[in-house]
């Protein structure tokens, strides 16, 4: 493999380009095999700094390019100047997928312990990378089985059976079967080994259109009309801090909503689905009676349809606000029950650290500061249709 790279350094490069361009919104082209090179570097190493290093380069690479929003987040929501948003982002990379280079020093050890083949080396790092990686935390939840996901292949309905970290851990047991190729290249068993990736992943892939097929019928029909203004994270951020852009966001969607069902028989639509902080304003029995509130139940109540929407909240138990899931009835009465929204957007919502290191607050003093909710445990209703919201909303 040498002959193709002038420098060994280049692999741990090329394949955090590999896994990195793999990723949500790429198609995952290189998803099977993205690890190879780095595995292969790692093979040659007899010290351990190299096996540090290549895992960090590899993970700083790939995380660059996945996560390259993270200086926009910096920036929009955090409002840090675009120079310190990018020296966030080049830290982020090199910090948050540490369990690579973790792998490589368990792996590193490992083999000292007794005589290892190249090939049981590299199985131990297949294992030993999908351990880390399981194990690993994260502020923005990343694995290889969101990558079938995004693209839309059949594959990721295993995901009922062994998780979106299950799929993970098959991916990169076919990046092993393809670094074993690699080694027995020249030999029969390489191009059997080839094969045999290649079969199971079409297997797979037919596997998950039986399970699609498999799926019952509805036995309901809820059908719901969804309607978003195009809202900038700068209108958004002072809507949340209180300024005046909070009456022009009400104002657009419920424009909107009018004119999108103008297009549509009353008895077409079961209910109207604004998103996330779409009423830019408070919801919940301590604000019923405010000016917003009230304007919002008269809209509701106008279009004779129910609302399901995103609005601020507050955890009296915190003291702190929250940014909620709310339902209104078709009278423009509001629901009793409400979500609370779960996880949170990181320097978006919260701080990292802000617990431990409340100093983080002074530094960063526009950024949201909300409650988190208790999960997935309430289900909402509109007309008699029971639902829940994701535990990522």
């Amino acid at each position: 493999m040498q002959r193709y790279f002038s420098s060994p350094w280049l692999w741990p490069v090329v394949s955090g380009l590999c896994i990195g361009t793999s990723y949500i919104p790429f198609p995952p082209w290189a998803a099977l095999f993205g690890f190879v090179p780095l595995w292969m570097f790692w093979l040659r190493q007899d010290r351990l700094k190299p096996v540090i290093l290549g895992g960090l380069l590899t993970s700083f690479t790939f995380t660059l390019i996945g996560f390259n929003w993270v200086a926009h987040t910096l920036h929009e929501f955090a409002q840090i100047p675009w120079a310190f948003a990018v020296l966030g982002l080049l830290l982020y990379a090199l910090l948050t997928n540490l369990y690579l280079p973790c792998a490589g020093l368990v792996w590193f050890y490992s083999k000292k312990l007794g005589r290892v083949t190249p090939t049981l080396s590299l199985v131990l790092m297949a294992l030993l990378t999908i351990l880390a990686e399981y194990f690993s935390y994260t502020l923005f939840d990343w694995n290889l089985g969101y990558t079938w996901y995004g693209a839309g292949l059949p594959l990721y309905q295993w995901a009922e059976f062994i998780g979106i970290t299950g799929l993970s851990a098959v991916t990169l047991l076919a990046n092993l079967g393809l670094a074993l190729a690699w080694l027995s290249r020249n030999r029969v068993l390489g191009k059997a080994l080839v094969g045999i990736v290649v079969l199971s992943f079409g297997l797979l892939n037919g596997g998950g259109l039986w399970l699609a097929s498999r799926l019952p019928e509805p036995d309901a029909l809820f059908r719901p009309l969804l309607v978003q203004a195009n809202i900038g994270s700068s209108q958004k951020l002072a809507a949340e801090l209180g300024h005046s852009a909070s009456d022009d966001i009400i104002a657009r969607h419920m424009a909107l909503t009018e004119k999108a069902l103008s297009h549509y028989e009353k008895n077409t639509v079961d209910a109207v689905i604004w998103p996330e902080t779409a009423f830019p304003a408070f919801l919940g029995a301590e604000f019923n009676h405010s000016d917003k509130a009230q304007l919002l139940s008269q809209f509701v109540k106008t279009q004779q349809l129910p609302l399901i929407t995103g609005a601020f909240g507050v955890d009296m138990t915190v003291e702190l606000m929250t940014n909620g899931l709310f339902v209104l009835g078709a009278d423009g009465q509001l629901s009793s029950k409400h979500y609370n929204k779960t996880q949170l957007l990181a320097l978006g919502e919260f701080i990292p650290g802000e617990t431990y290191f409340p100093i983080l607050r002074q530094w960063l003093p526009a950024t949201g500061h909300f409650a988190r909710g208790q999960g997935p445990s309430t289900l909402l209703t509109v007309n008699d249709v029971q639902f829940g919201a994701q535990n990522l909303l």
